[in-house]
């Protein structure tokens, strides 16, 4: 679950390890963006579309979602748990920080700042020289597909991220959709090539640990693809398939 198409890369990267996998998108066009709004919204309207999955009894929740990670994530699981397991997002600051840096963390503006994101960085970033950068309208415009929205907001980014940064954290799940976007657009000519930290393959892998299941990509392909907006069931947004995770979704599984 999502706010928005923030959760293609992780629905993806569930496809690849266990293609076997029966998968419900559950995401919020109603709401979204749920970066402007306040915590106590964003538990609400999280906690509404996480139910409208569970109605669909699946083995594990992924809250692909940065921005509900780190606002809802404690009220989801006392809401949820244990009867059905859930797997926040956390931005990659453990493992940016690991190389050394210096490192920027691109997220919304609801998640830049935070508290939350604040400890992370005190935790596992501590002598590390770490940049936060807000990224006003860049989940939106990837959500909406938006060409110019993106080029704009990705241009306004790399404008506030220090010219010495050698890694960037993905603190958005929408980001990963224009990786190679963003990392075009910082590169510097004869730097050794920047480093991207999203989360997509990490959390798809702790979901199957979280259930006892194990990675088998050579499984046979499920076609079940239950896709939610606001509760109501649909189809995936020609927006969702202008990106290579989405057109691997509706490929492997017609959606429905």
């Amino acid at each position: 679950m999502d706010s928005g198409l923030g959760l293609l890369p992780a629905a993806a990267a569930i496809r690849r390890l266990r293609p076997d996998a029966d998968l419900v998108l559950s995401w919020d066009p109603d709401g979204m963006p749920w970066g402007p709004r306040t915590p106590e919204d964003i538990t609400a309207r999280a906690i509404a579309v996480a139910e409208a999955a569970a109605a669909h009894d699946p083995d594990v929740l992924i809250v692909a979602c940065n921005t509900a990670s780190v606002h809802s994530l404690p009220a989801m699981r006392a809401h949820l748990e244990p009867g059905l397991p859930v797997i926040g997002t956390v931005p990659a600051i453990k493992p940016a920080a690991a190389g050394g840096g210096p490192v920027a963390i691109w997220a919304t503006p609801a998640t830049t700042g935070s508290p939350y994101q604040r400890g992370l960085i005190r935790d596992f970033a501590d002598g590390v020289s770490v940049a936060e950068v807000p990224c006003p309208g860049l989940a939106d415009a990837v959500h909406h597909a938006d060409e110019a929205g993106i080029e704009a907001a990705v241009a306004a980014a790399a404008a506030l991220t220090p010219d010495d940064v050698t890694t960037v954290v993905l603190g958005c799940t929408n980001y990963e959709l224009v990786a190679d976007r963003i990392r075009e657009a910082l590169q510097k000519p004869g730097f050794p090539p920047l480093i991207l930290h999203g989360t997509a393959g990490a959390v798809a892998a702790q979901a199957l640990r979280r259930i006892g299941e194990s990675a088998n990509p050579g499984a046979p392909a499920s076609t079940a693809l239950t896709v939610l907006l606001s509760g109501r069931e649909g189809v995936l947004p020609d927006e969702a398939l202008t990106y290579a995770e989405g057109r691997l979704l509706h490929e492997v599984s017609p959606a429905r």
